[in-house]
């Protein structure tokens, strides 16, 4: 069967679209799908046959687009946040790492026939998890912070150390395969560092002295990546990737560079690529496998989750604080991502260009080892948090998204009411303003990928989009809709001259019910704010009830919040209209004239 090539190419994208959004859906890793789509599209069907659709620019394609993804993932790496990631984090991705290395080397040796240095690289390889395969699932799995915040930051530590240190192993063994001798290699890693240094330099340069207008930062900065990678690989063959890898980690460390959104920008294009490439390495799968492979893989991947991961997260976590509990929910979720794929598909095809034997299973092992622990790790980690009591219970955390005045006082009140609060905003003002009170902050718009990667939702499970632009509260509606249940957004309205009444309540309508009524809009919240009114919170009681509360604070009062005797939050909107009772706390709106 055989397909118009502009057609062929269109169906990819839209493909790799539907498994994004279907990953989305059901909150598995993008990666599954991906993987799936190609093996289906590929062997299975056989409509999509990459090497004849691309011919010969399907090694420049993967090379250039393995470069982005590199550069994307060394972007987000930060020095300073090494000292805070914890004894078992840093356990992990240092020694934890190496004995990953060497024992998936070994099972990939005897269990696949792998020779010594393919095997090694396979450990390099595989040894990695990452921030896009550990988010999902942690969102599903809600482990308790601790656990959380270690497998997060392992993820987000070891993806471009991993990288990295795949990269030197495949340059050891290039160097090796073709006879070079030592000092040849060290050039070949000296080549990619100090290019890598000089075009991190020199982009830092234009970006700092605004010799870039804003609109081109985001081109020039993709140009500069694949210069580089290009350039790299010219002055000394295969150097590209660890250059790339240098530079990502070098401009995301420099001071007085602002790359948010460069790497924004890099996010969103890594979607894409990620979405196309992916499956188009998984169509160039055969199959049936080789003999034996698919067993093969089926035993490193045995090997890797009940004896790789519990023996190396075990070692790493000795003299931490976790208890036995959180140690062994550790041991058991470490899924493998976006860089062990794409990474191992470019090297299969360098190594096989080379003549290099085992390469053409590096693949098939490595993608076997994925789809095994993305699945099976999908399925019961929640089921095993759950046994070893360390899930947290239903989220009763608010995201508040705005840290103006308004969304400040109601996350100052939430917070001395006992809930967990998280203020999240693009606007550096803000957030400033809410560090100084006291509260827990992100910056950043809390919908955008930077913010899936960062963004710890340990116990948050409600969105209050308080900020002043309306169509971005919308949409962060919509996100977080899928993320914490449609009756768990709010968004306060916000007055808008340019839109009819009509197009307004659509707008909301689609999005989430408003914010303490339909009446009260965000302008309005403020205006009473400057005009003396303060938020009270009281609790009622059999002899002061909630009409003793308005007679005694007045009509005019607003009702926020209301927190049942058990603790469960209640928040006011237009879909749902409060009946605060005894024993509830109510959070209000009250008049100055009052408010003492």
């Amino acid at each position: 069967m055989t397909l118009d090539l502009g057609l062929l190419l269109v169906c990819i994208l839209g493909v790799g679209f539907l498994a994004q959004w279907l990953a989305w859906r059901v909150k598995l890793p993008a990666i599954l799908f991906l993987l799936l789509a190609g093996i289906l599209m590929g062997p299975v069907i056989g409509v999509l046959a990459p090497d004849k659709l691309l011919g010969p620019l399907l090694f420049p394609i993967v090379s250039l687009a393995v470069s982005v993804i590199l550069f994307e993932g060394s972007l987000t790496l930060r020095f300073s946040e090494l000292p805070d990631i914890g004894r078992a984090v840093r356990g992990l991705v240092t020694y934890g790492a190496v004995i990953a290395v060497l024992m998936l080397a070994v099972a990939a040796h005897y269990f696949a026939g792998l020779s010594w240095e393919v095997a090694l690289l396979f450990g390099a390889l595989t040894c990695v998890t990452g921030p896009t395969v550990i988010a999902p699932m942690l969102r599903t799995v809600r482990p308790n912070a601790r656990i959380a915040n270690t497998l997060r930051w392992e993820g987000i530590v070891i993806d471009p150390l991993g990288a990295l240190f795949a990269v030197l192993v495949y340059e050891a063994i290039v160097s090796r395969q073709q006879g070079h001798t030592l000092g040849i290699f060290l050039a070949v890693i000296a080549s990619g560092v100090v290019i890598g240094l000089l075009a991190a330099w020199t982009l830092a340069f234009l970006l700092r002295r605004q010799l870039i207008p804003e609109y081109l930062q985001n081109y020039g900065a993709l140009v500069t990546v694949l210069l580089a990678f290009s350039l790299s690989n010219a002055i000394t063959h295969e150097s590209g990737l660890l250059t790339v890898t240098v530079m990502g980690i070098a401009l995301g460390n420099m001071r007085g560079v602002h790359i948010d959104d460069i790497l924004d920008f890099k996010e969103n294009l890594t979607t894409l690529l990620v979405s196309s490439l992916f499956i188009l390495l998984a169509a160039r799968l055969s199959w049936p496998l080789p003999d034996g492979m698919l067993w093969a893989g089926i035993a490193i991947f045995i090997v890797g989750q009940l004896i790789v991961r519990p023996v190396t997260a075990t070692i790493a976590s000795i003299g931490s604080t976790l208890n036995w509990r959180e140690r062994a929910l550790i041991a058991w979720v470490a899924p493998r991502g976006i860089v062990a794929a794409a990474v191992s598909a470019l090297f299969a095809l360098k190594l096989d260009a080379l003549g290099m034997e085992g390469a053409k299973a590096l693949v098939p092992l490595v993608f076997i080892l994925i789809i095994g622990t993305v699945v099976l790790q999908s399925a019961t980690a929640r089921p095993l948090a759950r046994w070893l009591k360390v899930a947290e219970p239903d989220p009763t955390g608010v995201l508040i998204y705005g840290a103006d005045q308004a969304a400040r006082v109601v996350a100052r009140a939430l917070a001395d009411a006992g809930f967990q609060v998280i203020v999240a905003d693009e606007h550096w003002d803000g957030i400033k303003h809410a560090r100084m009170e006291g509260l827990p902050t992100f910056f950043g718009y809390p919908a955008s990928a930077y913010a899936e990667r960062h963004l710890d939702l340990t116990g948050i499970g409600r969105l209050l989009a308080m900020s002043t632009n309306r169509e971005r509260n919308a949409l962060a509606c919509v996100y977080y809709r899928q993320e914490f249940g449609r009756g768990k957004v709010y968004r306060l309205s916000n007055d808008n001259g340019d839109a009819t009444g009509s197009r307004l309540q659509m707008g909301g309508d689609l999005s989430a019910p408003a914010l303490f009524g339909d009446g009260m809009t965000h302008e309005r919240f403020l205006e009473r704010l400057a005009e003396g009114w303060r938020i009270k919170s009281t609790r009622l009681t059999s002899t002061f009830d909630w009409p003793n509360f308005i007679e005694q604070y007045g009509s005019p009062t607003v009702l926020l919040f209301g927190v049942e005797e058990k603790g469960a939050l209640r928040v006011s909107s237009a879909k749902r209209e409060l009946e605060p009772r005894p024993g509830w706390t109510v959070i209000a709106l009250v008049p100055p004239q009052s408010a003492s």
